[in-house]
């Protein structure tokens, strides 16, 4: 039995570690269980008990009115997420502890309390409220990964302000497209930001957005001073964070909102078209986050959290900032490249700041292996007791190295399935009371029902691939598409009716695990064998010489589709004829002769976003000789592509 059978067929199994459980949240699988059909049977009472651990400043009525596909969560209920982040913490005993420990890429440091944010944040909403903004009002936030980017969204969120962070990779007509989506009244920006050691221009790529008055609802660009750059300036729009904010009152109340007040809009790609405004509200999404970063991570006290996401994408939204400041936890914030200066940086900020959950993207722990283990051997990782992925589903190798190098084998890992609509984990095995399987996402989190159906919404059976849908609503997921309720409803409510459609292939086994298959729009048909991309790819980095492949398809006159496989490899192996067929073989004796890529492309990296995902895109355009590569920004090193173009067939 090869290698990948015996973790995805078999089923290596990894209990939760005895002396974890035993100090765990929930500590057995039938104490899950129990929480689990207690949020399905009886969500009124679990639900109510779970957001009364938030602080409201009106109790809600009810708990849900289901309109689908229109959900309000926590109905005549007034909260504040900004409040429930800071002011809870700031003005009790841990009004000293550090909500962040930040890093900057150059390698300056600070410590911000939640005494001292809640100073920031209030005087900052004192800013915004002096410039006329009020609860409803919308603001893009453009900055670099510093701790005034937090505080910029729990500013907005103290006054009921809508906030729209745009990832500090996107390009100027990438920030014009949201900008005049969201019609948005201020821009929040800095000089610039520290990426690879150099300087990301945020400032200038905004001025090119709202070059001619091409967004004309713009009234003010805030600037944070970061780099020291050289910048454009526009006297009349144009002001500097800090002078905005000298002698400003620190007083400035939280303003009690009611549960369905949006708290932000998030962009996220279309498969087709522009992209779609995710819009979600305050009191469910907070429930949501609070209560997963609780429950998934297992928070302790004294934990030191590092997600490494970035606050640009949903992920740092939930697990940087609104779900992890909600449980008074501390989070480590770098702002730049894992690979600067070396590969050893992130392991050197594990062992610097103690960090003890580390949450992170397949994509990266897939990189880490291909340097091989000395770098994080260099680095005390002693402090780590829980790791987490997310992002994409984990191939069992990449699992198995991380538990066993990053982990030292004593560290449970959480595989997590969620998306930006779903606002918060979905899936997860929660670490002391299920076992961990390397390749599975595992069971479904409180209140959250996935169902696997074939496109007629038929339900499946065990290990009987289909499409993901969940077939009730739950606190954090999101209320519209920001001005395109349609586009809503067509997308994820029309697809298979009465369920939301996740977009998503999956199984799950006979004990209940979830295995995601990936997006279904990366299904390939050759010769009329439905393959997932993620499937292969998951087979070639089982061989021992692979660090990692991306797989797409691409047309072909004969089978149809054509696999073509991008592969890195470990360390210093030789690229080869005879190595491109031994892996081509490989393919079709663990899947079927049909599964045989039709070609093999070796490239010294693969083109990935600053989030480390894979744009499979590119991809596709590389192998079929487009030209037309379409928006590059996001790509973390554009000479990637450069080098993939120039690779010799």
């Amino acid at each position: 039995m090869t290698q990948i059978e015996n973790v995805m067929r078999e089923g290596r199994v990894f209990p939760p570690p005895p002396e974890f459980s035993a100090r765990a949240r929930v500590k057995s699988i039938e104490e899950y269980q129990q929480l689990y059909r207690e949020s399905l049977d009886q969500p009124e009472q679990f639900w109510s008990r779970m957001a009364s651990e938030l602080h409201w400043f009106t109790p809600w009525q009810q708990v849900l009115v289901w309109n689908e596909p229109h959900a309000q969560w926590f109905v005549g209920g007034k909260i504040n997420a900004a409040y429930n982040c800071v002011d809870r913490h700031a003005e009790g005993p841990n009004a000293d502890k550090a909500a962040f420990l930040w890093e900057g890429e150059p390698g300056d440091t600070r410590r911000v309390t939640y005494r001292e944010l809640k100073t920031e944040v209030s005087k900052f909403a004192n800013v915004l409220k002096g410039l006329g903004l009020q609860a409803g009002d919308r603001v893009a936030i453009y900055m670099p990964l510093v701790p005034e980017l937090a505080i910029a969204m729990l500013a907005c969120a103290r006054l009921g302000v809508v906030h729209t962070v745009i990832f500090g990779g996107f390009s100027a007509e990438a920030i014009r497209e949201r900008v005049n989506d969201a019609r948005a009244r201020v821009v929040i920006t800095a000089d610039g930001g520290w990426r690879r050691g150099a300087i990301i221009p945020l400032k200038a790529n905004v001025d090119d957005a709202l070059a001619d008055g091409a967004c004309p609802s713009v009234e003010k660009v805030i600037v944070y001073r970061r780099c020291g750059n050289t910048i454009g300036w526009q006297e009349e729009r144009d002001l500097w964070w800090h002078d905005a904010i000298a002698g400003v009152s620190d007083d400035c109340p939280a303003v009690p909102l009611d549960s369905e007040h949006p708290l932000y809009i998030l962009y996220t790609s279309g498969s087709t078209g522009k992209p779609k405004g995710v819009l979600h509200t305050t009191g469910g999404y907070l429930v949501g986050v609070y209560l997963t970063s609780k429950y998934v991570f297992d928070l302790r006290e004294d934990d030191i959290f590092w997600c490494t996401a970035d606050i640009g994408w949903v992920t740092g939204h939930s697990y940087v900032v609104y779900g992890l400041l909600a449980n008074g936890a501390t989070n480590v914030m770098y702002e730049g490249a894992p690979q600067h200066p070396d590969f050893g940086r992130w392991w050197s900020i594990v062992e610097k700041y103690k960090v003890s959950i580390l949450y992170t993207a397949p994509t990266a722990i897939r990189t880490f292996i291909r340097q091989g283990e000395s770098w994080p051997a260099k680095y005390d990782l002693s402090s780590l007791r829980l790791l987490g992925t997310v992002g994409e589903p984990i191939n069992p190798e990449a699992w198995i190295w991380y538990h066993r190098v990053i982990g030292g084998g004593r560290c449970p890992i959480v595989d997590t399935w969620w998306q930006t609509e779903t606002g918060a984990i979905m899936i997860a095995s929660l670490p002391g009371a299920v076992p961990q399987k390397p390749g599975s996402a595992g069971r479904p989190f409180f209140g959250v029902s996935p169902k696997v159906v074939d496109r007629d919404g038929n339900p499946q059976g065990p290990n009987q691939g289909g499409f993901l849908v969940i077939d009730r609503p739950w606190p954090s997921m999101l209320r519209t598409l920001f001005g395109d309720d349609e586009r809503y409803r067509a997308q994820y409510w029309s697809q298979i009716p009465h369920v939301y459609f996740t977009g998503d292939g999956a199984r799950y086994d006979e004990d209940g695990d979830f295995w995601l298959m990936g997006r279904i729009d990366d299904v390939v048909n050759v010769s009329g064998h439905r393959l997932g991309t993620a499937e292969v790819e998951s087979t070639l980095v089982s061989h021992p010489l692979v660090a990692e492949s991306a797989v797409i398809g691409r047309p072909d006159e004969i089978t149809g589709e054509a696999l073509v496989a991008f592969v890195t490899l470990k360390g210093n192996v030789e690229k080869s004829a005879e190595l491109r067929l031994e892996l081509i073989e490989f393919v079709g004796e663990q899947i079927g002769k049909f599964a045989r890529p039709q070609e093999i492309r070796f490239t010294d990296a693969l083109p990935k976003t600053r989030s480390g995902k894979i744009m499979r895109r590119l991809l596709r355009k590389v192998a079929t000789n487009d030209p037309s590569l379409g928006d590059t920004t996001t790509l973390e090193d554009i000479s990637v592509l450069a080098r993939l173009q120039e690779e010799e067939e």
